[in-house]
C-alpha cells in the first residue's frame, strides 16, 4: 500500500473517541419557584431501566440528530411540554466513560410551574432544588475502585509479562448530595456539581430576576 492509498484512506477521516460508547444527551433544568431559580430532576418510573433513580430528562441520541436536538426532544417527550418552552443556554462539559458519551446541556423551562407539569409514564414523579441550596451545599465525592480480571482463556502469552502483568484498578469518583427527601447521586450529582462550579466561577452573581 503506497503512500497515496494510504492518504486517501484517512483524509476523510473525522476523529473521534475510540470505542462503542453510546451517545446520549440530557438537560439540565432550570425553572423558577416564588421567584427563585431551581433544578428541576426527574425520579424514574419503575418499570424502565434505573427505575427509581434521580436523573435529567434526556437519553439516546438518534440517527441524524445532533446532541442539543436530542436533549430538546427527550425533554419536551418526557415532560409533555412544547419545545418552544425549552429555552437552551449552554452546553457543559460532557462525561465519557467505557459504555457511554453523556452531553448536557442547561437551559429555562419556560411557562410552566412544578405544580402543572404531568410527566409522561418514563417519570415517576419530578422535584425540585432550589439553586441556592445547591450552591451553598458541597457534595460528597468519594472514589470506587475496580479491578481487572481475566479468565482461563485469556491469552496472557500475547503480553508482557504473562500472569504477572500488573494491570491497574480503574478507580472511579462518586457524587453524592446530602438531600432531606431525595437521592441525589452518580452521573446526574456530577452534572450539576459541575454546573454548580461554572457558577461560582462566574464573576457575576446569578439573581432570581435575571431571566434573560
Amino acid at each position: 500500500m503506497n503512500k497515496r492509498t494510504i492518504q486517501q484512506k484517512i483524509q476523510t477521516h473525522r476523529p473521534e473517541i475510540i470505542g462503542d460508547q453510546k451517545q446520549f444527551a440530557v438537560f439540565l433544568p432550570l425553572i423558577i419557584v416564588k421567584n427563585q431559580y431551581h433544578v428541576l430532576y426527574e425520579v424514574r418510573a419503575d418499570h424502565i431501566s434505573q427505575a427509581g433513580e434521580t436523573s435529567f430528562p434526556g437519553g439516546t441520541i438518534e440517527s441524524g440528530e445532533t446532541p442539543k436536538m436530542a436533549a430538546i426532544r427527550e425533554t419536551s417527550e418526557e415532560l409533555n411540554i412544547p419545545i418552544d418552552w425549552i429555552d437552551v443556554w449552554q452546553e457543559l462539559d460532557y462525561l465519557v466513560s467505557e459504555w457511554a458519551i453523556v452531553h448536557c446541556f442547561v437551559g429555562e423551562i419556560k411557562n410552566t410551574t412544578l405544580d402543572s407539569l404531568h410527566p409522561n409514564k418514563e417519570v415517576d414523579y419530578v422535584f425540585t432544588i432550589p439553586l441556592t441550596d445547591l450552591l451553598n451545599q458541597t457534595p460528597i465525592i468519594k472514589t470506587v475502585s475496580y479491578q481487572a480480571q481475566t479468565n482461563d482463556e485469556f491469552p496472557y502469552h500475547l503480553i508482557n509479562h504473562g500472569k504477572k502483568y500488573p494491570f491497574r484498578n480503574i478507580k472511579h469518583s462518586i457524587t453524592m448530595y446530602q438531600l432531606p427527601n431525595e437521592k441525589l447521586w452518580g452521573m446526574t450529582a456530577t452534572l450539576t456539581y459541575q454546573f454548580i462550579q461554572l457558577l461560582k466561577k462566574a464573576p457575576n452573581k446569578v439573581h432570581s430576576d435575571d431571566r434573560q
